[in-house]
């Protein structure tokens, strides 16, 4: 089995985990975040490579109708990211309608649940571009270099 990694970093993504009522994650907080992705493959491709590198600049795939790139940079990139059950989101809301942040919704927020959307989205496409020979192994997403979650 071989595997590689690529690092995807610069974003700048604050967020709040409101179930924490015990810890500061309560409130918004944000991080340089970033991700490694690791892929895996039994077999090598005519380069010798696992995945290119490259991938993200090259795939023709698209998320909710973004490529790779701009998906990442409208997830994560200056963004404010508030779990859809969040009991202050119409606050959130109304301050992305103002302008004053770009608000994400997502169904759940926290390093553990970034890595897993990502996880999902990138296998997708991975598996499909390579017709499946390689796969997502797992996705870290760090969340100021002393911080971190995986998912496999």
């Amino acid at each position: 089995m071989y595997r590689s990694s690529k690092i995807i970093e610069g974003f700048s993504t604050c967020f709040r985990q409101w179930r924490a009522k015990e810890t500061h994650c309560s409130k918004l907080h944000g991080y340089a975040i970033s991700f490694k992705v690791v892929f895996e493959a039994e077999n090598l491709d005519h380069r010798n490579w696992v995945q290119d590198f490259g991938f993200m600049s090259r795939s023709k795939a698209e998320i909710d109708g973004k490529n790779l790139k701009d998906w990442f940079k409208y997830m994560f990139d200056h963004t404010t990211i508030i779990a859809a059950d969040d009991p202050h989101l119409n606050h959130f809301i109304k301050l992305d309608d103002e302008g004053v942040l770009s608000l994400r919704i997502l169904d759940r927020t926290g390093c553990e649940c970034f890595a897993e959307l990502i996880y999902a989205n990138l296998n997708r496409v991975v598996k499909s571009e390579s017709g499946g020979r390689v796969r997502v192994y797992s996705v870290e997403c760090i969340e100021n270099m002393k911080n971190s979650a995986i998912f496999y």
